[in-house]
């Protein structure tokens, strides 16, 4: 209910519709003052996801991390599945969430577009995710530690990888590593990956030892190891590993192998979000 005084001063000069308001009687809810007005009432607060960020310490890697989880607003934690999430190059567990893509999970999970999922990152460092430093491995960190901390919080197994930029070239070789091991991966979503084609350009981020290193590691210059997890790769036309992620594309033939317009930045990412979380969602297991 609100007060006389109160409609006066939000309609002024509202005329006859108002006063037939007024002359009701007892004063209408809001929401129904603004259907008579023909104006729009207040917009509800949209659902945030639920982030949480857990300081852990990684033996793969020698130091204390980042262990961040972001699963969708009124969701059990309890069996969730998961997906890994790695951040690109001089970024962080914190960082690894670009855009929107919080928002575009709690969007298709509560509208129920996807089964409810979340994603976990962590600190990885800037050597392309793995062991370029002697006892600095965030592949092993990744594979070995990344579970059990899931399950140590209740949450479910790990089914997907998703990355982006140096993240994305990460998950690729994620895949790899799984496939190795003789386990099986839901899912591998890459986005903006950086697939770089010459050593002259990759060596200037000193995240390899030398060429020989970088070419064992280099999921383009490994085609036959990248193994049968679906696979979706989303990249702008301008960007500036276009080249690479192209030739990528055109020799694996992903589930999903976009290239639409945009950069190498958010706002390309704004336009792919939504996609990248139904392909995943997709490919969600059933919870136990």
């Amino acid at each position: 209910m609100i007060s006389r005084r109160t409609v006066l001063t939000t309609v002024g000069a509202g005329g006859l519709t108002a006063a037939a308001v007024l002359a009701a009687g007892p004063m209408p809810a809001l929401d129904a003052l603004w259907s008579v007005l023909g104006v729009a009432g207040p917009v509800p607060t949209p659902k945030r996801a639920v982030v949480k960020v857990d300081r852990v310490y990684s033996r793969y890697r020698g130091r204390e991390v980042d262990l961040q989880t972001i699963v969708p607003p009124g969701v059990s934690a309890r069996g969730l599945p998961m997906s890994i999430l790695l951040h690109g190059l001089h970024g962080s567990a914190r960082l690894a969430a670009v855009a929107n893509l919080p928002e575009a999970l709690v969007t298709a999970t509560t509208r129920g577009i996807v089964p409810p999922f979340g994603f976990v990152s962590v600190d990885g460092g800037d050597n392309y995710w793995h062991e370029n430093v002697p006892g600095d491995d965030p592949m092993a960190m990744l594979l070995e530690e990344v579970p059990v901390w899931l399950a140590e919080r209740g949450f479910g197994p790990v089914f997907a990888c998703t990355g982006v930029s140096m993240g994305g070239f990460g998950a690729l070789l994620y895949g790899r590593r799984e496939r190795e091991r003789r386990e099986s991966l839901g899912a591998i979503a890459a986005v903006s990956p950086g697939l770089i084609t010459t050593w002259e350009e990759m060596a200037k981020r000193k995240a390899f030892a030398d060429r020989e290193q970088w070419v064992s590691l280099d999921p383009l210059r490994n085609l036959d190891k990248v193994g049968d997890a679906p696979t979706g790769i989303w990249i702008g036309d301008r960007d500036k590993f276009i080249e690479g992620t192209r030739r990528f594309i055109e020799a694996v033939k992903p589930v999903v192998g976009s290239i639409t317009p945009g950069r190498h930045d958010d706002a390309f990412y704004r336009t792919i979000t939504d996609d990248v979380v139904r392909f995943l969602g997709k490919r969600v297991p059933k919870r136990s």
